[in-house]
């Protein structure tokens, strides 16, 4: 691409144009109008083309940014053991647990009370007990921890080759020129099926052997229940292509003086001067300035490749652990809302974990078995479709929920204590008072 000078009526050199985008002339005979606006397709197609990827044995359909067959997480295989029964969990011994007592009670209500800046304590330092009652509620809890994978396309700016590494004192590593790609020193690995180019570290494996599935690739397990995700390339799937973006010319034209280098200059429009024949200071009377972005030269460096030209294309592979709960809080006729026991822990009665629980049985209230069945099954049915299960885990918490009425100044009142935080909840405490925050 040739570049042209650009001159003033005075022949002076200021800057190169490029031709793709020199402005048309207007006005005195050495002004330039301001250039047209770019093209739609200015900054380059803004997603890669389909024929930028290869069709990967096992991947077909893989799509950019969007899993395979447009998108979601991949069915499991079936497995190639037997899958382990889950097994009855172990009887327990309580399934209780003793109300608080009126001390218990009177402190949490004076800690509440104390915690509000707009809360009188007489309430609860001199309002007398009369009765306390007892609504402990039981909530189920079942967590399944699933593995999910996923794979899309995905590309980085190839860094090519650096400069000739040393060679390792050992016969399996063969030199070869590669007057083709680099004409510069080539490594093989080991293997002699993964060509790297020296100094990249990215290597080019593409159909050096077919790839692993999207399974078979080893990962990281983390601890059960602690979820995790982990990003990897998959192997003998990197190929190495020309940035769509830029064409492969590693810059873009520059979007603020469409190409030109300069613009027009602000302060006399284009004119090289001012008022009358007073002469422009600003662009010394050229008409047009220097543009800052690109500085000066038309085009900007890709951000797609950072200049490099060319792409490393590869599948990603997106592993992703995750502990997916439900919970089922008993019923309770108190009044306290259950939005407060979210909030809140009990005592654990139960605890059953394996690779598949089987649903609790034998547990006194029903409505804590007819949930723990449907849970139970509705996870197992749910999840195992696009992810593999772990582990899975239930537990039965007693949360204490003690309802308290007291007198204070004639009248009666209530308030709750549940949880074992002793949390409290008084909706209609009586001695409260506005405050304006200024």
């Amino acid at each position: 691409m040739e570049y042209q000078p650009v001159l003033t009526h005075q022949e002076r050199n200021y800057g190169m144009v490029n031709p793709g985008y020199e402005p048309a002339a207007q006005g005195r005979p050495a002004m330039f109008a301001p250039p047209a606006a770019p093209p739609a397709d200015f900054t380059g197609p803004s997603a890669p083309p389909a024929s930028m990827f290869d069709n990967m044995p096992g991947y077909e359909g893989t799509l950019a940014g969007g899993g395979a067959g447009g998108g979601g997480f991949l069915p499991p295989p079936m497995p190639a053991f037997p899958t382990p029964q889950p097994q009855p969990a172990p009887e327990q011994p309580s399934w209780n647990i003793p109300s608080i007592t009126e001390n218990t009670a009177r402190e949490a209500f004076a800690l509440f009370a104390s915690s509000k800046c707009c809360y009188s304590a007489a309430p609860a330092k001199d309002g007398v007990i009369t009765s306390m009652d007892a609504f402990n509620t039981y909530r189920y809890r079942l967590e399944t921890f699933t593995e999910s994978r996923s794979t899309e396309w995905s590309h980085e700016p190839y860094h090519g080759a650096g400069p000739p590494p040393r060679r390792p004192p050992t016969a399996s590593n063969t030199r070869v020129e590669c007057s083709a790609l680099c004409s510069q020193w080539a490594t093989f690995t080991d293997d002699l099926t993964t060509f790297v180019l020296p100094g990249s570290g990215q290597p080019v494996d593409a159909f050096a052997q077919p790839p692993p599935g999207p399974w078979e690739v080893p990962a990281k397990l983390p601890s059960f229940f602690m979820e995790d995700k982990q990003v990897m390339k998959v192997p003998y799937t990197s190929s190495m292509k020309a940035c769509h973006v830029c064409v492969g010319m590693g810059r873009k034209p520059c979007k603020d003086c469409a190409g030109a280098g300069n613009k027009v200059c602000w302060v006399c429009n284009g004119s090289g001067y001012r008022h009358g024949d007073d002469r422009c200071h600003h662009c010394s009377g050229r008409g047009r300035e220097n543009c800052t972005p690109c500085h000066g030269q038309g085009s900007k460096q890709c951000d797609t490749c950072q200049g490099k030209q060319q792409l490393l294309v590869y599948i990603n592979l997106t592993v992703k652990w995750t502990n997916n709960s439900d919970n089922y809080v008993v019923e309770q006729s108190s009044g306290l809302q259950l939005d407060n026991l979210s909030k809140v822990s009990g005592k654990e009665l139960f605890k059953d974990s394996q690779y598949m629980v089987y649903p609790v049985m034998g547990f006194p209230d029903p409505a804590v078995v007819n949930a723990a069945q449907r849970l139970v099954n509705e996870h197992q049915g749910k999840y195992s479709s696009t992810s593999r299960i772990l582990q899975q885990r239930q537990t039965i918490e007693l949360i204490p929920v003690t309802r308290v009425t007291y007198s204070w100044k004639g009248k009666s009142h209530i308030y709750f204590v549940y949880g074992n935080e002793f949390k409290v909840n008084a909706d209609d405490y009586p001695a409260t008072c506005c405050c304006t925050v200024m």
